[in-house]
């Protein structure tokens, strides 16, 4: 490969905005690379063309930032602080995308970002449409979500400090947004969930990911249902807050594609008689440690014309017949996740045709990170 050396040539004879646009037909990031290693013009020019980047060096961040002012998009999982945040919205305010997200089996990272760090982000990106910030906050967010119109998508999963207020400030301000994501938010209540159902998000948002907001119950939860346009929901929790009430009117929205009910170990055949005749367009519904779901409750999904993978780890009052004629039943269903111990027990008693339909495994955690939403 040639060094960043100027040398006459054919190269040097093009414009940068030659060269930009030879270099919207790469997009190999490997291609990209060795485009900007032919020499110094090239290497600017491949950095002024640059829209998104993937931070895998933390201490590479204040070289690598000034070649790539017009990113778009920016990710990392390594540590990060308030005045990188600063630096990060001083170099590139056309961001639109930012993804700090430390996902749930890596490390955890230190320093936690505070509301000065996401302030100046929200000051000097006014374009931001995706914040994924998922366990990097030590506060809320109140203070910026007035800052942030055009937010679309805002994960603020296992962020404790986050609170009904802060759910208040951000639908509020933001009234286009399609996902949130508040997994492991303990501090919010029913009172941020009737937040939620007031605002005018209520008619855009499409994800909602409350699982493991231990505070919420029946009272809150049924207030979901006049969520208009809600496809994807996830309520798993661990305890009996939430029962058949809440659930029952969860069931009359009638948008909903994929529903995450795992934990909610009071539930019963009712709310999944509930679920499987008014959510017809249901594709995903995971009952795992549903315990009181028997097989009366599977048998309402025959007929069901969407419904294709149904997660029943740690459930255990059905048989391998139930399983069967509900494969048979439901022309749909391509996929049933049980127990590993039960699944060897019942494969046996199906035939080859259905059983190819089941699956076990053993799953810790089945959320929709699983599930690809």
């Amino acid at each position: 490969m040639a060094s960043n050396t100027e040398e006459p040539g054919k190269a040097s004879l093009l414009s940068d905005d030659e060269l930009g646009s030879m270099l919207k037909w790469v997009t190999d990031p490997d291609d990209r690379k060795s485009f900007s290693e032919v020499c110094k013009q090239w290497s600017k020019v491949e950095g002024l063309n640059r829209s998104s980047l993937r931070l895998l060096q933390p201490d590479l961040l204040r070289r690598v930032l000034p070649r790539c002012p017009n990113l778009i998009s920016f990710q990392t999982q390594e540590s990060f602080s308030d005045a990188d945040l600063e630096f990060l919205a001083q170099t590139c305010p056309r961001l639109e995308v930012i993804n700090l997200s430390v996902w749930d089996h890596a490390p955890k990272v230190e320093p936690l970002l505070s509301s000065d760090g996401v302030y100046a982000l929200a000051i000097r990106c006014p374009n931001i449409t995706k914040l994924l910030l998922r366990r990097r906050l030590k506060t809320g967010v109140v203070a910026v979500a007035k800052l942030l119109p055009n937010l679309t998508h805002l994960d603020l999963g296992f962020c404790h400090e986050v609170e009904d207020k802060d759910i208040e400030a951000i639908v509020s301000a933001a009234s286009l947004i399609t996902y949130l994501n508040l997994e492991g938010c303990f501090c919010v209540t029913d009172r941020g969930l009737e937040f939620l159902s007031d605002a005018s998000c209520s008619k855009t948002l499409k994800t909602l990911v409350l699982a493991g907001c231990c505070k919420i119950s029946d009272w809150g939860v049924s207030d979901l249902r006049y969520m208009c346009c809600l496809e994807n929901l996830s309520l798993a929790n661990y305890g009996d807050k939430i029962t058949d009430v809440g659930c029952f009117a969860i069931s009359e929205i009638k948008t909903l594609k994929r529903l995450n009910l795992a934990g909610l170990m009071s539930l019963t055949d009712q709310t999944v008689v509930a679920i499987a005749e008014n959510c017809l367009n249901l594709e995903v519904l995971n009952l795992s440690d549903c315990q009181s779901v028997t097989r009366a409750g599977l048998h309402a999904f025959s007929g069901h014309t969407c419904l294709n993978t149904l997660v029943l780890h740690y459930c255990f009052k059905f048989f391998g017949i139930d399983l069967e004629l509900l494969v048979l039943e439901c022309p749909t269903l391509k996929c049933i996740v049980v127990d590993e111990y039960l699944g060897r027990q019942i494969l046996p008693q199906m035939q080859e045709s259905t059983r190819r339909c089941v699956s076990y495994k053993f799953i810790c955690d089945w959320s929709f990170k699983d599930l690809e939403m």
